[in-house]
C-alpha cells in the first residue's frame, strides 16, 4: 500500500473531535510514507487532512472537479492537483491512484464516493481495503442500517465483515496495510466462492462508463 484515498467533508462538522481526527489521519500516513489522496479542498476536514499530512512532510495529491474548485476552494500547495470535467471522472481517477480507502465523518458527497468503491469491491472491479474511521461513533448508524441490510438478505455478511471499522487512525491503517482481500458471489442466494488474495497493488479502476 504506497497510496490512501481518504472521503471526509469539506466541511468541520460540529464536534472538535472530527478535526483533530484528520489531522491525526494526516500526520500518521506522513509518518508512514504513505501518500494522501484526497478531494483536493482547503476547507473543512478536507483541509485539515491535508495541512497535516503536508506539515509532516507527507505528499499529498488533490483531485477536484472544476465547477467545485472556487466553491471549495481548492487547495493551493498540495503535491498534486488534479482538475477533471466531471463528478464521475474525479471519482474515478482517485480510485485509480489509490491502493487503499478510507472514510472520515462527512455528508452525502463522502456517501456516495465510499458506496460506489463499496459496491465495485463487490462487484470484483478492485481489490482496495476500505475502512470507516469511526470518530466519536459517527458511523454507527451506518452500521447498524448495513447489518439491518445483511439480516434482509440484501448484502453479504461476508462484505459488512470486510469493511474495516477503527476509533484510531493509526489502528484502521494498520488494518488496512495487513488486509487480504476475500473474493464473494455478491448475491446472497448462490453458493459463496471464497478466495483469498494477497493485498497487492490492484488495477486502475474502471472509468465512467466501463461499468
Amino acid at each position: 500500500m504506497k497510496r490512501v484515498l481518504v472521503f471526509c467533508g469539506s466541511s468541520p462538522g460540529r464536534l472538535p473531535e472530527y478535526v483533530a481526527a484528520a489531522t491525526e489521519l494526516g500526520q500518521v500516513l506522513a509518518s508512514r510514507e504513505l501518500e494522501v489522496v484526497y478531494g483536493g479542498a482547503s476547507v473543512g476536514l478536507m483541509g485539515a487532512l491535508a495541512d497535516s499530512a503536508l506539515a509532516a512532510g507527507g505528499k499529498v495529491i488533490g483531485v477536484i472537479p472544476n465547477r467545485l474548485v472556487e466553491h471549495e476552494i481548492a487547495h493551493a500547495h498540495l503535491t498534486k492537483l488534479h482538475v477533471t470535467e466531471t463528478m464521475h471522472e474525479r471519482k474515478a481517477l482517485m480510485a485509480e491512484l489509490s491502493d487503499g480507502v478510507i472514510a472520515m465523518p462527512g455528508g452525502s458527497g463522502t456517501l456516495d464516493e465510499l458506496f460506489e468503491l463499496f459496491t465495485w469491491k463487490q462487484l470484483g472491479l478492485h481489490r482496495k481495503p476500505l475502512g470507516l474511521l469511526d470518530v466519536s461513533d459517527y458511523w454507527r448508524s451506518l452500521l447498524t442500517f448495513l447489518q439491518h441490510a445483511v439480516n434482509e438478505r440484501f448484502l453479504r455478511a461476508e462484505y459488512l465483515d470486510d469493511l474495516q471499522v477503527e476509533r484510531s487512525p493509526a489502528a484502521l491503517v494498520d488494518r488496512l496495510a495487513t488486509h487480504e482481500h476475500r473474493s464473494y458471489d455478491k448475491w446472497t442466494d448462490r453458493p459463496a466462492a471464497d478466495q483469498t488474495v494477497p493485498n497487492t497493488r490492484s488495477p486502475a479502476s474502471p472509468k465512467p462508463g466501463r461499468m
